[in-house]
């Protein structure tokens, strides 16, 4: 903004004797400290705020992504659509710096992974929303790559099984710290099977494709799994299969190593968002499995995924905050430095009035995804999928509005809210579509719903 301006059209200067910045001292000293307050950045606001180890790890991931992810975002994103099975220069690079500060394997503390232990007295799912806000904010795409891999671990944390975790999680922490590419992906999106692998009234009128055949110490896959993040670079993919003539109730949770003849990452999607990571059609064909590689157990595949989907519900809300966020700060930097009749356009109260609806609904959103994944070490479906839905719809909006005060110019690449636009929309998607995330909810309450009904009393929302 123009020097000579001070103060934005219909506003009083922070020096007149009408703003409260200046005359809250006037006030009692309870009066000051009631209400007292300076100008202040609101993302330090929010930093401030939060315990000092969810603070510092705030911290820690926007540096991360500032100096390893910022280069590459038009990099990544405008790169030639590569061969299943390979990682742009760049994407490689960044994968090792993340792996060297620890933000691939921070699930667990030592001896496993590299989470401090203050942080481990927070939910999982309220840690990674934090730092999944902090890629994300930055370049979505690059956010995916590096976020999917915690998605192929989830059910090697839920199954609680020590052995499992020796066997795969610490091998996975040690080779990252070393600089080495280690990565995991969660396979249960079907050709024929997409909401109905995350909803239970879809699953039990349809049928799984993908079945595991029982041989002599293991099992044997067939069948295709699609659209999965990073599957074609993965090393090791948690694939959900059905047992042999049965269905999505026998789903068992089976660890896949990459390499193992049967395994073909055959095709990658050329995706119109998130173009950084890669989204994977795999082909398991007599894929054999030993039994150690059963995650969970028999039958416990079903559980297994609700339980994950309903943990990583969150990261996905607040991957739409990030994005949100940085269309929030390109708007306001365009309307300071975008001159019309004279002025810049954030003196035009049309512009203010829009800008700061877009800033309410951002913090809004991210209100509730620290509230309600902060509120227990167990992810409920409803608050999970609410927090989903609504942060990604209304992102998307907010997305919306900043092209609409960009006017042709947000369209136009070199203002980057057409990026934003193109990752946001995938959001809505991810972990369950939207509407599935609505019904979600209503099945959650539904025991509460029918006890009420049958005792004829309110239902307390």
């Amino acid at each position: 903004m123009n020097s000579s301006y001070h103060w934005l059209d219909g506003q009083v200067s922070p020096q007149h004797p009408l703003s409260p910045l200046r005359r809250m001292h006037e006030l009692s000293a309870l009066g000051r400290l009631l209400t007292h307050y300076k100008p202040a950045d609101l993302w330090e606001l929010d930093t401030q705020r939060l315990p000092p180890p969810l603070a510092k790890l705030r911290r820690r991931c926007r540096d991360f992504a500032e100096q390893y992810m910022t280069p590459n975002i038009r990099i990544l994103d405008e790169a030639a659509h590569t061969p299943p099975g390979t990682l742009h220069p760049a994407a490689l690079q960044l994968l090792k710096a993340a792996g060297r500060a620890g933000l691939m394997s921070n699930l667990l503390p030592a001896p496993f992974g590299t989470a401090t232990l203050a942080e481990l007295k927070y939910p999982v799912a309220y840690r990674f929303a934090i730092q999944v806000e902090e890629l994300s904010r930055v370049c979505a795409g690059q956010m995916l790559l590096l976020s999917a891999h915690h998605l192929g671990l989830a059910p090697l944390c839920l199954s609680g099984d020590p052995r499992a975790l020796w066997t795969y999680y610490r091998p996975m922490a040690q080779d990252f710290s070393k600089g080495i590419v280690h990565l995991f992906a969660y396979a249960i999106t079907e050709p024929s099977a997409g909401s109905d692998a995350e909803d239970g009234h879809g699953a039990s009128t349809n049928q799984p494709r993908l079945r595991a055949r029982r041989l002599k110490n293991g099992y044997v896959l067939n069948g295709r799994k699609c659209f999965i993040s990073g599957g074609d670079v993965a090393r090791h993919i948690a694939v959900f299969a059905a047992l042999e003539d049965e269905g999505f109730d026998s789903w068992t949770c089976f660890m896949v190593n990459s390499g193992h003849p049967g395994f073909t990452a055959c095709h990658t999607e050329l995706k119109m968002g998130m173009r950084a990571s890669s989204a994977a059609e795999l082909h398991l064909s007599d894929c054999y499995v030993p039994e150690t590689a059963i995650i969970g157990g028999l039958r416990q595949g079903w559980a297994l995924n609700r339980a994950t989907l309903n943990s990583s519900r969150y990261p996905v809300a607040a991957m739409a905050v990030g994005i949100a966020r940085r269309a929030c700060e390109l708007t306001l930097e365009y309307c300071l430095h975008t001159r019309l009749a004279g002025k810049p356009l954030l003196a035009y109260q049309e512009f203010q009035l829009q800008l700061a609806q877009m800033l309410a609904e951002t913090r809004a959103m991210r209100a509730l995804i620290w509230q309600q994944a902060s509120g227990s070490f167990q992810a409920r479906q409803s608050e999970a999928s609410m927090s989903k839905f609504f942060a990604t719809d209304r992102a998307q909006a907010v997305c919306e509005s900043g092209m609409e005060l960009l006017a042709e110019h947000g369209a136009s690449r070199t203002e980057c809210l057409e990026k934003l636009l193109r990752d946001v929309r995938l959001t809505r998607i991810f972990e369950g579509t939207n509407q599935i995330n609505r019904l979600s909810v209503i099945e959650d309450l539904q025991p509460l719903l029918f006890t009420a009904a049958t005792a004829h009393h309110s239902f307390s929302i």
